[in-house]
């Protein structure tokens, strides 16, 4: 009976694609001399050279990466990435639905995750996730390998073959999924905040040449509850990784971070896109590949304090990530480091677009509900109609007073 063919999610992989092999190796201290060098020393400049090693090492400045905004200079690297679904038949019996997302990982190097049923959020069953890494040969083919079977990428697509080669049993093609609430129009009563037209309502707000909001800014406007849209887009990165790969985020109230980065392909973690910092990992990652919009649909309540400004009762959010829970009434115990307020209070706070190492992240569509003004207008207007009653209640009874019958 044939296995099912398709990868084991390795543990390198993963760790590539989360950690960032990169800063790993750039923050390792400078190596030490030899000690033939240290010996030919004086002692004066031994001593200076022991003074010097007591202070503390400046940290070298990152690295920067290529970030391309324009699919068409991706090159074939971004042409092969992207989601692909397909079959796939099982000892020539039963057929079986597969989704794949495949990660450029530079210069012709790629990695293949599969999901059984399907793609996150489009009938993946939650069943291992399944990874292998492979190389463009001389014909423009991705050979992937493993122990449970093998698969070929190219310009047509991934044909699915059993452990060891042999005839395809399987095809999977190409496919661009797109935001159910991708446009979704404000309702009323909406505060359009930013729709490709102005950045006036940003402090500092600046726009890049294609009308998107670009990151590093926040609203001039502060709220409380809301229900918050929004629609962003990462870069391609292929040469970065991790935590440097498109990287930046949605402070609610400027305390508390919805993650947002080039994780298309990865685990899905608290520290990943849709993720709450050392909180909250998604349900599920849905990030779609860079260079494609995607959209948040977030619905915050703000923490409640009590008239001694001590905390009665944690903030709360939902979210929904390309139209698809990920976070489900999920308790916020403290803020995100990083954000315009360092402290959780009664304060009303900013919707607040972090720039993490300059990565050209862009937002657009963005349109927010103040429910916090809702209440506090249903409040003053329920206040106003029992201030009505009170008053026609203690008005006089008028009544048309008929004229009595003369009396003889």
């Amino acid at each position: 009976m044939l296995t099912s063919p398709l990868f084991r999610w390795s543990t390198a992989a993963a760790l590539a694609c989360c950690l960032g092999t990169f800063e790993a190796q750039a923050q390792q201290p400078d190596q030490p001399e030899t000690a033939k060098q240290q010996q030919s020393q004086k002692p004066e400049a031994a001593k200076k050279n022991q003074s010097a090693k007591k202070q503390p090492a400046k940290r070298k400045p990152k690295a920067m990466f290529p970030a391309i905004t324009v699919p068409a200079e991706g090159g074939t690297d971004y042409a092969l990435q992207g989601e692909y679904v397909g079959t796939y038949t099982d000892d020539g019996i039963e057929e079986e639905k597969v989704g794949y997302q495949v990660v450029a990982l530079s210069d012709g190097k790629f990695r293949i995750v599969g999901y059984r049923g399907g793609l996150p959020g489009d009938g993946y069953n939650g069943e291992p996730i399944l990874s292998a890494e492979g190389e463009m040969n001389q014909e423009g083919k991705v050979l992937f390998t493993h122990e449970e079977g093998a698969a070929v990428l190219d310009e047509d697509g991934i044909s699915i073959h059993p452990p060891g080669g042999g005839v395809a049993v399987g095809h999977a093609k190409s496919v661009l999924r797109r935001s159910p609430t991708l446009g979704k129009e404000p309702p009323k009563g909406a505060v359009v905040l930013f729709n490709g037209k102005s950045a006036n309502k940003f402090v500092d707000g600046q726009m890049t040449e294609e009308n998107c909001l670009k990151v590093g800014t926040q609203t001039k406007r502060t709220f409380g509850d809301f229900e918050l849209h929004l629609e962003f887009k990462t870069p391609f990165m292929p040469t970065a990784t991790g935590q440097r790969r498109g990287n930046s985020g949605v402070y609610l109230q400027g305390r508390y971070e919805v993650q947002v980065l080039d994780s298309f392909g990865c685990e899905g973690l608290d520290n990943e896109c849709g993720g709450i910092y050392k909180q909250a990992t998604p349900k599920v990652n849905m990030c779609f590949p860079p260079l494609t919009w995607q959209t948040y649909d977030i619905t915050f309540t703000a923490a409640k304090f009590d008239k001694d400004g001590k905390k009665t009762d944690n903030a709360r959010v939902n979210v929904l990530h390309n139209g698809v829970l990920i976070h489900d009434d999920v308790e916020l115990t403290t803020g995100t480091q990083g954000g315009p307020l360092k402290e959780e209070s009664t304060e009303l706070g900013p919707i607040y677009f972090q720039s993490h190492t300059e990565d050209p992240v862009v937002y657009n569509n963005i349109w927010i509900v103040d429910k916090s003004k809702q209440k506090k207008n249903n409040k003053q207007a329920s206040m106003k109609k029992k201030q009505q009653q009170s008053q026609d209640q203690q008005k006089p009874n008028k009544k048309n007073k008929k004229d009595k019958p003369a009396q003889g």
